[in-house]
């Protein structure tokens, strides 16, 4: 048994060293660490929505940033784009862009790298094929990457992206309240803010705090001398 244990502490390891990106969410200096960007280069306050294309909170949202003047990143789900794929087009005809959020709304503990490649792949392809447009930008579900995922996402030539601000809109008892003032907090020039615009993997109508959320958002914003940034 002895001899076992040296072992057993190099494969613990060895896994803790390949799941070491995914504090990167939480914890900047980690992100800074694996070059992932969890802010934007230039000016402005960056509003990103995960999850979707979603039939109800995707066009609340959409209106919501059209009233204010704000622009935004959607990471959406391969799954749902196949499912809405007219609402996709809504998303890039508003001129707000597209990410990739995954084909799979699962962590990608113990998939393989080609498991990802697919998933990754199949994703971007519903994608296209919805909108024509090929997304540049990759944040997995639940903002977690592991190294060799991470070197994938490179290799096919996508640009990681996080978030510093979040609005912890999937609660089940998230307000409009609650969530302006998480995703405002410290506000500051470059932030990355997360918000959803569907429920498919969290509260049910989650999404309605959020939409309600989208126009005071835009207006601490404004109040801190800010302006929404736009990629």
């Amino acid at each position: 048994m002895k001899a076992l244990r040296p072992l057993a502490v190099a494969a613990g390891g060895t896994l803790a060293a390949h799941w070491s990106p995914a504090v990167a969410a939480v914890v900047p200096s980690a992100a800074a660490v694996f070059g992932i960007q969890t802010t934007v280069a230039g000016s402005g306050v960056l509003l990103t929505f995960d999850d979707g294309p979603h039939p109800d909170g995707t066009p609340a949202i959409l209106s919501e940033l059209d009233r204010a003047g704000a622009s935004a990143v959607f990471f959406v789900s391969g799954e749902q784009v196949e499912r809405y794929p007219e609402l996709v087009r809504e998303i890039a005809a508003a001129g707000h862009e597209l990410g990739l959020h995954g084909y799979r709304h699962q962590t990608r503990r113990q998939w393989s790298s080609r498991l990802l490649a697919d998933d990754t792949r199949r994703a971007r392809a519903a994608i296209s094929d919805a909108a024509g447009i090929e997304p540049r930008l990759y944040r997995p579900p639940h903002g977690v990457f592991s190294l060799a995922g991470l070197r994938l996402i490179r290799e096919l030539e996508l640009e990681p992206l996080l978030w510093s601000k979040w609005g912890w809109d999937w609660e089940r008892g998230a307000t409009p309240e609650t969530i302006t003032a998480r995703a405002t907090a410290g506000l500051q020039d470059c932030d990355v803010v997360l918000l959803h615009d569907a429920d498919h993997y969290s509260a049910l109508g989650s999404w309605q705090a959020t939409a309600a959320a989208v126009g005071p958002i835009a207006d601490r914003i404004a109040a801190a001398g800010l302006e929404t940034a736009s990629l």
